[in-house]
């Protein structure tokens, strides 16, 4: 139905209707006040010539007889008006006859009204003789301070300003209650009855016709959107079964409700890219069930089929480790594990797997227990494509079911071996330190003063009953890991703490003992607590004990870092920065910080001759810790050549194997009283 202009409404026209009404009252407002600033400007100038013409006569006389005292008194005449701030009589090349200046009036409206007025205006006249000559004595020169008409034309704006504002907002309120009750209203009713409808049911509710609407366009809408609701729930039902159905047949199993191989290969693509950007890897694991067609043989299919959900819901249950989860179809299904950094992180999700099965299934009053193989390949090192990982994850897995099932198996055998050593070491580590197979030994530290030993670092060594000696870099990431590392940083600490003190005690008094701090044990809230009772237990003195932090550990969390290392110091410990240079510390951060000594990294140390860059960096270390107060030792010193070198750049101490190898305890003790044999032979 076509509708007749005049029943037409528009809410932008509403708007643009009001909004013009604000801006013409605001500019006719701005206008009055740019003509009222002018009018001020004028009634300064006209005032000006009024109090000139006022006292042009007796200041001529003054001028003209050269009456100093007449010429003060017409001055003071002119001082009567508030306005006036200067005033001279005089002739413009000679003294002035006679002249008064006081201050500018305060106002809290200058800022502005100086701007607009000016801060001042100067105004001046000649004085001249009666006919027939009319001879020039001087000038008669008065300045106004504008603050008092600023004060006026500051009032007189803001009133222009407000009743401007004022009866524009009178005129849209006018037309804000015409549109209200022409078509916000009648909207509001309409929106109201909106809301009622029910969206599974969208015809029940039908909107009422608006009384005076009937032609217009809100009429035509109701009528229309009744029409509509009618249709849409007749279709709706059955457009949602469709497209539900379409989806699920798709992207999900119909079985289990989890994503099928398409999603899968979808999600997975996305994994693969952001894995890409951030250069993370990402870890693909095929999970097939072993002998599952036997348990469908002896049960029945359907008991297979509710095997198979609640299996699905055992790995739901690791949806917080997972970046996708998919069953491909029979009795094997995929998940991803995104964001990884180690392969290790994969071989516990599997082994996690591996140990919820062992849970068994209850089914019929009868309890199934099942068993898994799982394939397991890594992004990028296995393939940069999802076709290749997921084909290379159930090729895997097909091939561990053939050697041995209920275990897990990487794509690549050196890291699959890696992984199943790592995971040995990780459980005998948990063990370790019950059975007494760590030890320290003992490496000394050298001064450059005067070539006596004034430290010794402790060192943890594990003796593996079947592997032999671990790498201490191999196992102190796996204890920092399971959580082991506290306890065993404890241990390391009263063991060496208590070998000082039997060295104090046997004369070796001001040897210092350097032990090694991982990242876990600098955050840990017990530390300094720790430190604090073994000085005291073993009767330490202050500075003995001297803690070596890492860098890298340092710029995890440095305000916590540094507010540990200061109830260290004031427990009386020393604290080294270890292996400085290999970090990105700032050095803003590294003066704020409560360090004593800086250890230079024995990777700059071994190359320093043969490489400018690793010489010059040892050199720029030394001048650092210099500059900072703070001592500065070399490790990894290996030859008397670079020896000579750092001593030469004011290296304050050095520890390496040109002096001895880390040595246990016994050894350690005989080398002390030789050193110390040595510096009495040379004294």
């Amino acid at each position: 139905m076509k509708l007749e202009l005049k029943n037409s409404l528009s809410v932008k026209l509403l708007r643009v209707v009001l909004l013009s009404a604000l801006i013409v009252g605001v500019v006719l407002s701005c206008a009055q006040i740019v003509f009222d600033a002018y009018k001020t400007r004028q009634a300064v100038a006209n005032d000006a010539q009024r109090i000139l013409d006022m006292f042009r006569d007796p200041s001529t006389q003054a001028v003209y007889s050269l009456d100093r005292e007449m010429g003060m008194q017409v001055i003071e005449g002119l001082f009567q008006d508030d306005a006036v701030r200067m005033a001279s009589i005089g002739h413009p090349h000679e003294a002035m006859l006679a002249q008064k200046t006081r201050e500018l009036q305060h106002s809290n409206s200058r800022w502005l009204t100086d701007l607009i007025l000016g801060q001042e205006r100067t105004f001046t006249t000649q004085l001249v003789g009666r006919g027939p000559y009319s001879e020039y004595y001087g000038d008669l020169s008065i300045t106004l301070d504008t603050a008092t008409y600023g004060k006026g034309f500051i009032v007189s704006s803001v009133i222009i300003f407000i009743s401007g504002v004022l009866r524009a907002l009178a005129m849209a309120l006018v037309l804000y209650l015409v549109y209200h009750w022409l078509l916000t209203k009648p909207l509001s009713r309409i929106i109201e009855h909106l809301t009622e409808i029910n969206p599974d049911r969208p015809s029940a509710h039908k909107i009422p016709q608006l009384k005076g609407h009937e032609k217009n366009e809100l009429g035509v809408w109701i009528n229309t959107a009744n029409q509509l609701l009618e249709s849409i729930e007749r279709n709706t039902h059955l457009r949602h079964e469709a497209e539900n159905s379409l989806l699920r047949m798709a992207q999900y199993d119909f079985l289990t409700g989890l994503p099928n191989r398409q999603q899968l290969q979808q999600q997975l693509d996305k994994i693969l890219v952001d894995a890409g950007k951030l250069q993370r890897r990402v870890a693909v694991l095929c999970v097939g069930l072993d002998d599952f067609k036997g348990i469908n043989e002896q049960f029945s299919y359907q008991a297979g089929d509710q095997l198979l959900l609640a299996l699905a819901d055992r790995l739901r249950a690791h949806s917080g480790r997972l970046g996708a989860l998919a069953r491909l179809g029979g009795d094997q299904f995929a998940l991803v594990q995104a964001d990884i950094e180690q392969p290790y992180e994969a071989a516990e999700l599997a082994q996690s797997i591996l140990d919820d099965l062992e849970a068994a299934f209850a089914l019929d009053h009868q309890e199934i227990r099942l068993r898994a193989t799982i394939g397991i390949t890594l992004f990028p090192e296995d393939g940069d494509s999802t076709e290749k990982l997921l084909q290379k994850a159930e090729q895997t897995m097909t091939l561990a079911k053939t050697r041995s099932r209920n275990r897990y198996q990487f794509y690549i055998a050196s890291v699959d071996t890696e992984m199943r050593r790592r995971r040995e070491l990780e459980k005998d580590l948990r063990d370790a330190l019950i059975r007494d197979q760590f030890y320290l030994v003992y490496q000394p530290q050298i001064s450059y003063r005067d070539h006596r030993v004034v430290g010794v670092e402790a060192l943890i060594r594990w003796q593996h009953p079947e592997h032999g000696l671990v790498p201490p870099d191999l196992f102190i990431p796996l204890a920092e890991q399971n959580g082991t590392i506290i306890a065993i940083g404890e241990w390391v600490l009263d063991q060496a703490c208590k070998q000082l003190r039997e060295w104090h005690d046997q004369g070796f008094v001001d040897l210092r003992m350097a032990v090694n701090l991982s990242t876990v044990q600098l955050h840990h809230a017990e530390l300094p607590r720790v430190v604090n009772n073994l000085l005291q237990m073993y009767r330490l003195p202050p500075r003995s004990l001297e803690l070596e932090v890492t860098e890298t550990g340092l710029m995890e969390d440095i305000s916590t870092a540094a507010q540990h290392l200061l109830s260290l110091r004031r427990s009386g410990a020393l604290i080294a920065i270890d292996d400085f240079g290999t970090g990105y510390s700032s050095l803003s951060y590294l003066k704020s910080l409560p360090l004593d000594k800086i250890k230079i990294d024995k990777s700059f140390v071994q190359d320093l001759l043969d490489d400018d860059d690793d010489a010059t960096i040892v050199r720029a270390i030394i001048q650092l810790g210099k500059s900072l107060g703070m001592q500065v030792i070399a490790e990894g010193v290996e030859t008397a050549e670079q020896e000579a070198y750092i001593i030469s750049e004011g290296c304050h101490e050095g520890q390496g194997y040109h002096y001895s190898k880390p040595l246990p305890a016994r050894e350690l003790s005989a080398y002390l009283k030789q050193a110390q044999r040595s510096n009495a032979a040379i004294l």
